[in-house]
């Protein structure tokens, strides 16, 4: 036999079993299958509300509790990166200062420091200066005592041409250049020329 025969014959068998209208009779199951299904579901739901539900209820608490606890301590890690960010900006801003304060303190220094050459350069030039004068002043003298000197020598010769005879004697040729010599200042003086 062919299927088709098969499936229309087992249609009007199931047909002549039932009042129900046509067309509805596969939507509803047979009274056994219903039952059966309905045991079977039954053991089911006992089973998976017995041991499957808690397990999963666990599951879930626990992935709760990670989560909550996971968004607590990411508030905890920005309460304390922030707390992190001030104490930072706090020392930031002392370093800052700090900075700001040896900058001062070394501008003051270097002040202090050029203020301190400025006084050693101008004692040490005015005791170069001090020198120079005392080495002119003695310079002067030496010059002022070979010049007598020479002087001395060269009005003792004059003399001695004008004279005609010699003034060679030192007692004698002494008194002569010290009066020439004498009376020259007194020139100088009286002219306002300095020795």
């Amino acid at each position: 036999m062919d299927a088709t025969m098969i499936l229309a014959a087992a249609e009007e068998g199931h047909h002549e079993e039932s009042n129900v209208p046509e067309g509805i009779e596969i939507l509803l199951p047979a009274g056994p299958d219903l039952f059966w299904g309905a045991v079977c579901f039954v053991i089911l739901f006992v089973v998976f509300w017995r041991y499957v539900l808690p397990i999963a209820n666990k599951a879930l608490a626990a992935r709760t509790d990670a989560i909550e606890g996971g968004i607590k301590r990411a508030e905890e890690a920005q309460v304390e990166a922030q707390r992190t960010l001030e104490e930072y900006r706090a020392q930031l801003a002392d370093a800052r200062h700090e900075a700001a304060r040896l900058r001062q303190e070394g501008q003051e220094q270097g002040a202090a420091i050029i203020a301190q050459m400025r006084e050693e350069g101008q004692r040490q030039r005015e005791a170069i200066i001090a020198a120079g004068h005392a080495q002119i002043e003695a310079d002067r003298k030496q010059a002022t005592a070979v010049l007598r000197q020479d002087v001395g020598r060269l009005a003792t010769e004059l003399a001695s041409r004008i004279v005609g005879e010699s003034l060679e004697e030192s007692a004698r040729a002494s008194r002569v250049i010290d009066r020439f010599l004498d009376e020259l200042e007194e020139r100088a003086e009286a002219e306002g020329v300095a020795p």
